[in-house]
């Protein structure tokens, strides 16, 4: 199927998460989602996309913030403001993610959502732990493992890495270990009624499906 609108993701991880979460909700597959394989190549190839060359109508884009927010959002705002096809860029990434009209109809409605609630530092990893369930009695036995394994310095990860460590680990103490982020989605081992999983599911709507 061809599509005119294109949602631009970090990796294979994000294709999946985001596959699930658009099947759980039943949001309308009008848009396709595309794993640009790092940030980097999705904020190099932005500003070209921008310029509008094919059919694409729509461009929605989910990043992670990292270790810093603010970076990452100014990195993005600067390339929006650069192509000077919107009005308004705010300074602050909206706590509901970005969306943008473009001044000519004909131009790109833009998206952004940064990972994982366009506030914190963190990745597409943390928004996934805010769907562990919250009388799930496991992820304090995996922070507890974890800090016992830091403070010893026997982690092999990057401290920075540490969030990833702790959901993969979670993960792989479920019934089916090692299940993939989005298999998890699918198999219910993560709930997807926290707040933050309903905004990212209206950004999406509103981006893609509005009427």
């Amino acid at each position: 199927m061809d599509y005119n609108q294109v949602l631009l993701v970090e990796g294979n991880d994000d294709l999946h998460v985001i596959s699930a979460l658009c099947c759980q909700f039943g949001i309308k597959e009008t848009f396709k989602i595309e794993d640009c394989k790092g940030v980097d190549r999705i904020l190099n190839g932005l500003p070209v996309r921008l310029k509008g060359s094919g059919d694409i109508k729509t461009i929605g884009i989910v990043v992670d913030a990292d270790v810093d927010m603010e970076r990452r959002w100014l990195a993005v705002r600067r390339i929006l403001v650069d192509s000077g096809r919107y009005d308004a860029v705010p300074d602050v990434c909206p706590n509901g993610g970005l969306i943008l009209k473009p001044r000519i109809a004909d131009d790109i409605k833009v998206g952004v959502w940064i990972m994982p609630d366009n506030r914190t530092n963190g990745m597409l990893e943390n928004f996934v732990a805010f769907l562990v369930p919250e009388e799930d009695d496991l992820m304090p036995v995996v922070d507890e493992t974890l800090a016992g394994i830091e403070s010893r310095k026997l982690n092999r990860y990057s401290i920075v890495h540490h969030d990833k460590a702790r959901i993969h680990t979670w993960l792989a103490w479920q019934e089916s270990p090692g299940t993939p982020m989005g298999m998890a989605v699918t198999k219910k081992y993560l709930t997807t009624t926290p707040a933050i999983c309903q905004d990212f599911v209206d950004w999406l709507n509103l981006l893609f499906n509005e009427d």
